[in-house]
């Protein structure tokens, strides 16, 4: 898939395409809306993974609770 992305140049990631509903939209737009349409899927999954309680794991490092855990004690 990288390679793909990587191989298209300016020209082409200005290009219109169609998304499935027939509409035109930009390339580059196309791809952004992609990364997006999945944030918006994990949070939706861990919204209704929190209302049940049960722990999701941290998108970045640890959670704030983790790190004073692996503090040192003053």
């Amino acid at each position: 898939m990288l390679e793909i992305i990587q191989g298209l140049s300016d020209e082409d990631l200005n290009r219109k395409c169609l998304t499935p509903a027939n509409n035109p939209i930009s390339i580059w737009k196309w791809l952004r809306a992609m990364v997006e349409h999945e944030i918006h899927h994990r949070a939706e999954l861990y919204i209704y993974l929190n209302l049940l309680d049960v722990k999701t794991p941290q998108i970045f490092g640890f959670s704030a609770e983790e790190v004073q855990d692996l503090s040192v004690k003053l």
